[in-house]
């Protein structure tokens, strides 16, 4: 598949990839009798190779990783237009060196940017969809223990577990989901029953113990 958009001759060697723009880059360093006299002595530094290596792999596994989110988290990072473009056109594709070339524009475009405040970004997005997650399997445990043979006393458990839960919304939905099911309708009660529950555990960040305040499982 070929990006128009984007030039790939700026990455076509891995060299060039790796290097680009940092041999002919000039660091100032200043000589304290020189500075006296208002004169500055200029060295050249020549980078540490090994380290630009690696600070580009790394920036490269990000964009890469970015590239793999939902157009919609991709967003989220505010970044330039055409790197936002970038990142979407290679989520779409699969691992193939067109990929690869774009992921490389990727690249060096955001070696111009706060790489920190990128990574620091998709730490806290990482971090949110595992939160959700854990919500999500915490809730789904709850309510499958409620609509067990012990339900009343998953819900006891519940309740000590969660005081901020209605007690009596709690019991109600229980009953309708179990009544549903007993009569074969469509789980309305028990879908509303699961949302009630990630709501909960989200209001109270249980979440974050969820090994502790999940219910016990009796054995099959």
């Amino acid at each position: 598949m070929k990006h128009e958009d984007y030039d790939d001759a700026e990455f076509e060697d891995e060299d060039d990839f790796e290097d680009d723009g940092y041999d002919d880059r000039t660091h100032y360093a200043y000589d304290d009798e020189a500075e006296e006299e208002d004169e500055v002595e200029y060295y050249a530094v020549r980078p540490n190779k090994t380290r630009i290596k690696k600070e580009i792999a790394a920036i490269f596994a990000m964009a890469e990783e970015i590239s793999g989110l939902a157009p919609a988290h991709i967003a989220e990072f505010e970044l330039p237009e055409n790197i936002e473009k970038a990142l979407c056109d290679a989520g779409k594709m699969g691992r193939n060196a067109a990929k690869k070339r774009l992921l490389k524009y990727i690249t060096g475009q955001m070696r111009e940017l706060d790489v920190d405040a990128i990574r620091e970004k998709l730490a806290r997005l990482k971090n949110r969809s595992a939160h959700g997650v854990r919500e999500h399997h915490q809730a789904e445990r709850w309510r499958d223990q409620l609509l067990s043979e012990a339900g009343n006393a998953a819900l006891t458990q519940l309740v000590s577990e969660f005081p901020e839960a209605d007690t009596q919304h709690l019991r109600q939905l229980q009953r309708n989901a179990l009544k549903e099911a007993k009569e074969a309708k469509p789980p309305k009660s028990a879908r509303l029953l699961y949302k009630y529950l990630k709501q909960l555990i989200s209001d109270t960040g249980h979440s974050a113990v969820a090994d502790e305040a999940e219910p016990e499982h009796d054995p099959d």
